[in-house]
């Protein structure tokens, strides 16, 4: 099991060998010349799949414990960590959406979102998915928002909505008549 470092709202790997494993078979993560940077998100999944093992100045913590410590940091994360684990359930390289504005970007199975060259040239985002608790309610300039962001990226905007350990997907498409 590898062992990942708890620093905050990130989580490092600091062994070459698993950290380049994590990132290139699985796509998890930030590889840095001496590191794995790893979201709160996929190192919680990474966890709870038994793969690293998380480590504070205190010692090991537990999924279960990992888990509440992420709560904590981000109130959002409960649903967003379930549409993160389904949508890689489904074997979706999944990426943080942060910089466009939404959870998550989404690739195509089997597609290596970072790798570029003539064998494996880096694929374009298919999917920005919105996590949102069922029973979320937006706004009209909201939902504008999200549908231009899409637009503008060339990718298909969905709203991921969690109901317990449920999520289903829902997709706002406008036809040009």
């Amino acid at each position: 099991m590898i062992r990942a470092y708890l620093a905050r709202n990130r989580v490092f790997v600091w062994d070459r060998k698993g950290a380049k494993k994590l990132f290139e078979k699985e796509y998890y993560g930030k590889l840095r010349e001496d590191r794995l940077e790893l979201s709160l998100l996929e190192a919680c999944l990474l966890c709870e799949k038994g793969a690293i093992k998380i480590i504070t100045e205190s010692g090991e913590m537990r999924f279960e414990e990992f888990f509440s410590y992420c709560r904590s940091v981000d109130p959002r994360f409960e649903f967003r960590y379930a549409v993160y684990k389904d949508l890689r359930s489904r074997g979706l390289p999944t990426r943080t959406g942060f910089k466009f504005g939404c959870d998550f970007r989404v690739y195509e199975r089997g597609v290596h979102p970072l790798k570029r060259g003539k064998k494996s040239p880096r694929e374009h985002t298919k999917w920005v998915v919105f996590a949102v608790p069922k029973g979320f309610t937006f706004s009209f300039p909201e939902l504008s928002r999200a549908v231009r962001l899409a637009h503008n990226i060339r990718a298909n905007m969905l709203w991921a909505v969690v109901d317990g350990n449920e999520v289903r997907y829902y997709s706002v498409k406008f036809f040009k008549p």
